[in-house]
């Protein structure tokens, strides 16, 4: 029996759900390397799409690491 769209999703979520223990450079080099597969071209569509969503939470996770990155200096540019 083929699974339902939200139990791929909820899958997706605890297959990913190790990248928020990541750092920032840990995160930036695993989704390079994503990209480098996927822009190879030889996985298949499952492994494509599984690829996917682990590069969409390492992005996600990274832009975080950017943003509070950019708070903190904000902020001490501020006081001075």
């Amino acid at each position: 029996m083929p699974k339902k769209p939200t139990e791929d999703a909820a899958s997706a979520n605890d297959a990913n759900a190790d990248v928020a223990e990541l750092g920032y450079e840990q995160a930036r080099d695993e989704l390079a390397a994503i990209v480098a597969r996927l822009e190879g071209g030889t996985e298949t569509l499952e492994e494509s799409m599984r690829l996917w969503e682990r590069g969409e939470a390492l992005a996600a996770h990274c832009e975080s690491w950017l943003n509070g990155a950019q708070q903190k200096i904000d902020a001490m540019t501020a006081e001075d």
